[in-house]
């Protein structure tokens, strides 16, 4: 896919979701109500298994030779804690369940509070686990570098089968989560066009434990475990590159 242009990937990611969307819907409207439910119980699990795979970079070589080997679980942790500490101060998660709220409104129009609830939660849900992984990072800078959209449209493949197993239980508030994916995807595409080069391999972990970890919190809202807050850790991401830094600084 090297001969297209930047951005191609994330085209693609969008399409795959709104056609894993649609189809999830037709089937989610034959399904009972027990058999969507055991449908996010699944997911759930899944989530917590991708979550796993990308919460093992904490212990990455790379990371641990780049900052000590004391470091990395201390800058996941303070990446948590300052990222959640700044998202709780902008109020992210209202804002991306008042976001929610509104296309939900403006698609659906006035409809019932489960109703409401039920899009508001898809949105949410799909946003968080489309756009956290170490794919959608690495696969949009490197769209945006030019080195080809191949991770992204291995992503867009994922994401299309995840999004058929959300939106048959959650809905449309699925497929209105492509906004989230051009905002986050599309951004960090232009940030690659813009830097020239990847981020180096230490920082990468970090930010993919740190995702991961914010996986897991997306994980226990499907097991309806604990509703946590996972839109205001999100800045975790941002903070987890430069602890790495500071870290490689002191070291």
């Amino acid at each position: 896919m090297t001969g297209f242009g930047p951005g191609t990937g994330t085209v693609v990611n969008v399409l795959a979701v709104l056609l894993g969307a649609g189809i999830g819907v037709l089937l989610g409207n034959r399904l009972p109500e027990r058999t969507r439910d055991l449908v996010t119980d699944a997911l759930g699990l899944v989530t917590l298994l991708i979550a796993a795979d990308s919460a093992r970079a904490a212990f990455s070589p790379a990371l641990a030779d780049h900052t000590g080997k004391g470091a990395p679980l201390l800058i996941v942790l303070g990446s948590l804690l300052v990222g959640g500490i700044i998202g709780s101060l902008l109020r992210l998660e209202q804002r991306v369940e008042g976001l929610g709220g509104y296309l939900q409104r403006r698609l659906q129009g006035s409809g019932s509070t489960a109703e409401r609830h039920r899009f508001i939660e898809g949105f949410v849900t799909a946003s968080l686990i489309f756009c956290t992984g170490p794919l959608t990072i690495l696969g949009a800078l490197n769209d945006g570098l030019g080195n080809g959209a191949d991770q992204l449209l291995l992503k867009s493949a994922l994401d299309g089968f995840a999004a058929i197993a959300f939106a048959a239980a959650f809905g449309w508030g699925v497929a209105a989560s492509v906004l989230t994916v051009v905002v986050v995807q599309g951004s960090l595409t232009g940030l690659g066009v813009a830097l020239g080069d990847v981020l180096p391999e230490p920082h990468l972990a970090a930010i993919t434990a740190s995702g991961g970890l914010l996986l897991v919190g997306v994980a226990l809202r499907l097991l309806r475990i604990r509703e946590l807050a996972v839109a205001d850790l999100l800045p975790a991401l941002l903070v987890a590159p430069l602890l790495v830094t500071v870290a490689h600084a002191v070291a």
